[in-house]
């Protein structure tokens, strides 16, 4: 799957609420009401990377979590990102 350009990444981020494009990948910071709600959203975001097989980059800071993905085999963003994000974002 080829990644795709930055303009591209860009008219579909549109689509989806509060994600950037920042280093080749897309992300978003996700804020919870303390350590245990973010965990617990950590654990819904591995459960949907593992059925995906497409894991993404989770930085967590006490009640925030950054989710930041990217195809690493393809060098880029591409529509596997945009799939996981958007169920990310029902959670």
């Amino acid at each position: 799957m080829a990644s795709m350009s930055q303009t591209a990444v860009n008219a579909r981020l549109k689509n989806l609420n509060g994600w950037k494009f920042v280093d080749k990948k897309i992300q978003k910071v996700f804020k919870h009401a303390g350590f245990t709600e973010a965990m617990g959203f950590v654990t819904s975001v591995a459960l949907l990377a593992e059925r995906a097989n497409h894991h993404p980059d989770i930085d967590i800071r006490w009640n925030m979590v950054t989710i930041a993905l990217t195809t690493h085999s393809d060098g880029g963003v591409t529509e596997k990102d945009f799939t996981l994000a958007r169920e990310i974002e029902k959670l």
